[in-house]
């Protein structure tokens, strides 16, 4: 037997209050364990890293338990599974389909949204499939083993970046993120701490004497209410008394030990869908299902990119598991999961944050091409009895920050036919992430205020398109992206002449490049070096970019908002400039791209403003006679969608319902 699966329900209670939805009727929510049990010698999951050296049970199985949620229609609903891959740990389906408040234990109406995926029928699942996840605020946590030598300890070296945004700390975990895991430190001796202003620069060495492994605690004294303070040694923390300073990169190399199996998290959402999907017994609370949609954003659009390339979507026995994939905001990151050490919290390369990451490998693109610089040949989609129909949808800020055009051009920059089975959408003009319940425009520790662009509209016109291709085989509109052929895919030069040059406002350097780097021989077994060094050509200087891919990014218009890809009713009908990128402020990292951040850089409210500012770009009152006339150009942009399958009819209003006085809650605005 290759795998087992057992779903172990510990709650099982009413959702949204029992609350009827349409012809859906009431729902339930189902929470537990999932108890999984492999055989780390079956072909299914030879992939795994590490797998064979994990522990076993009397069977010869390798065992692990997840924490799961579904939610599902106490009837039949329409017998599909909507999978949202947890980023994180936290749950986001319900979220960016339903304009729901963000909730790790959705359980009340409120939590339904506007009730979308409840509406159409769909059971929808969590499963827990990160293991470096730590618990805490409901975050759904995946339990594998630890992998041993024949039961002696495993090391290996370790790279983290810590990086502060906010006060100054001084101590941290050694995963650099607080939610997560941290692979204890093995030998204290060999460890080196650095810090940077930028990724290119060179390193200064922290002296040993400065810093140490320990945590820090506080508290009430023993003898008074005065805090007292205490410095513990610790094997997973690091403790700097100086403090981690904003503006600085710091980087700890060190030797960890006992790594875990983390591949095991592709391996668990193969087995629990695969369950759902096709056991016809009483063990399966969603007996009858099917079809499944897998839906990934981010971290977890990553992960369902990589699950696909590596032949999951196929379980053991070879049935399709996903009929259909969504990863969202991934740009071109994939394989960074199943590796020893791997530390699956850690965001993909960005211009700032991670940049020497290896989430960005080739190949990039589901469409078969060749690495110009490797001379390699592959592609994501190569098993046609059980790859799935895919969208995949990115903003403007995969293109600056996470390399988003090798998802539809080769390593070179040419456009690259997508397979029929695929359709990559670019949502113009919008950001990274965009949250359906802004209340108003921040700036955070970005130089512009955050993007505001609204595009869940579009998370659910694509979630229909796709459940009519996979069950009826009805075509989904055509990809929507910038190309070379059209001159809307340009690079940064080509960009910079067409970007306005509005007073007070700095642009990005260049998008993100991506260098070649060389984690050591092994790198797909295990990496073998860390830091990773750059691969130079002949004429590359020591210190530089090194042989790089090609990134290139959308051209934009007069107003400096993207021309090419699907236009959100409020880039349509805009009221300000909405980029894919947000510089970051003085003190901070200036200059370079901040995280995941777009901008939104307000147009002029009227004519006098315009000419006292010398702004290029036409007023606000100069477009729209008054916010009854944006309304009209925003719900006219609306229909537009609509007409062309991009939009559902029943988001009309709602657009325009939040045009009303120029949208307060997206627009600072003084009309």
């Amino acid at each position: 037997m290759d795998s087992t699966v057992e779903i172990r329900i510990d709650d099982r209670r009413p959702f949204a209050g029992g609350h009827t939805f349409g012809e859906a009727g009431a729902y339930e929510r189902l929470t537990g364990r999932v108890l999984f049990a492999v055989d780390p010698q079956a072909p299914a999951q030879a992939d795994v890293v590490d797998l064979d050296k994990a522990p076993r049970d009397p069977n010869g199985l390798v065992r692990f338990e997840a924490d799961f949620m579904i939610l599902k229609p106490v009837g039949a609903g329409n017998r599909r599974v909507f999978f949202d891959y947890g980023n994180r740990g936290h749950k986001r389906a319900l979220q960016f389909f339903n304009d729901a408040p963000h909730s790790n234990d959705p359980l009340t109406l409120d939590h339904a949204g506007n009730g979308f995926l409840m509406r159409r029928g769909y059971a929808v699942a969590w499963l827990a499939w990160e293991g470096d996840i730590l618990p805490g605020d409901g975050r759904m946590v995946l339990d594998v083993p630890v992998a041993t030598d024949n039961g002696r300890t495993i090391t290996g070296r370790v790279r983290t970046e810590i990086i502060i945004d906010g006060p100054p700390v001084a101590t941290m975990p050694l995963s650099g993120r607080i939610s997560a895991y941290s692979y204890p430190v093995a030998d204290k001796h060999d460890a080196v701490l650095t810090r940077r202003r930028y990724p290119y620069d060179r390193p200064e060495i922290i002296p040993g004497q400065d810093w140490d492994f320990a945590l820090e605690l506080t508290g009430a004294g023993a003898e008074s209410t005065a805090p007292e303070r205490a410095i513990v040694a610790a094997d997973n923390f690091i403790h700097y008394p100086a403090g981690f300073q904003p503006g600085w990169i710091y980087e700890l190399i060190y030797t960890a030990k006992d790594p875990k199996v983390m591949g095991l998290g592709h391996v668990a959402v193969r087995d629990f869908v695969s369950f759902l999907k096709y056991r016809e017994n009483r063990d399966n609370p969603l007996a009858g299902t099917r079809r499944a949609y897998g839906w990934g954003r981010s971290q977890t659009g990553r992960c369902l990119r990589d699950f696909v390339y590596r032949g999951y979507n196929g379980d053991a026995a070879g049935r399709r598991v996903f009929d259909g994939v969504m990863p969202h905001v991934a740009g071109a990151g994939r394989k960074w999961l199943n590796h020893r050490f791997a530390s699956p919290i850690v965001s993909g390369g960005q211009q700032y944050e991670d940049h020497f990451n290896i989430a960005d490998s080739f190949p990039f693109s589901y469409a078969r091409s060749v690495d110009h610089l490797t001379g390699r040949e592959d592609a994501i989609l190569k098993r046609p009895e059980t790859d799935p129909l895919v969208f995949h949808t990115q903003t403007a800020t995969e293109y600056w920050v996470r390399r988003g055009s090798l998802v539809h051009t080769d390593t070179l920059g040419n456009d690259l036919p997508q397979p029929e089975t695929v359709r990559v959408y670019c949502w113009a003009s919008s950001q990274h992430s965009a949250n359906p319940l802004l209340k108003s425009p921040v700036r955070g520790i970005g130089q512009n205020f955050s993007n505001t662009v609204a595009t869940s509209m579009l998370f659910r016109a694509m979630l229909d398109a796709m459940d009519r291709w996979a069950t009826d085989g009805t075509k989904p509109p055509d990809s929507r992206v910038p190309t070379r052929a059209e001159g809307t895919l340009v690079d940064f030069s080509k960009w910079r002449e067409q970007f306005p040059a509005i007073p007070g406002v700095m642009t990005l350097a260049e998008p993100n490049a991506l260098p070649l780097l060389d984690f050591g021989p092994d790198a797909g077994r295990g990496i073998l070096r860390e830091p990773p060094s750059v691969v130079h050509g002949r004429n590359d200087p020591d210190g530089g970019p090194g042989l790089r891919y090609t990134v290139l990014v959308p051209s934009v218009d007069a107003d400096g908002n993207d021309v090419p890809g699907v236009r959100a009713p409020m880039v349509s009908a805009p009221l300000g400039t909405y980029t894919g990128w947000n510089p970051r402020a003085r003190g901070y990292g200036h200059g370079v791209q901040w995280k995941f951040e777009g901008s939104y850089i307000p147009f002029p409210d009227t004519a006098a403003e315009r000419t006292a500012t010398g702004d290029p770009r036409p007023a606000v009152l100069e477009r729209y006679a008054d916010w009854r006339a944006y309304v009209a150009a925003i719900t006219s942009a609306a229909r537009e969608l609509v007409a062309q399958g991009l939009m559902l009819e029943e988001d009309v209003e709602r657009c325009a319902s939040a045009a009303e006085r120029w949208n307060p809650a997206r627009h600072a605005t003084s009309l």
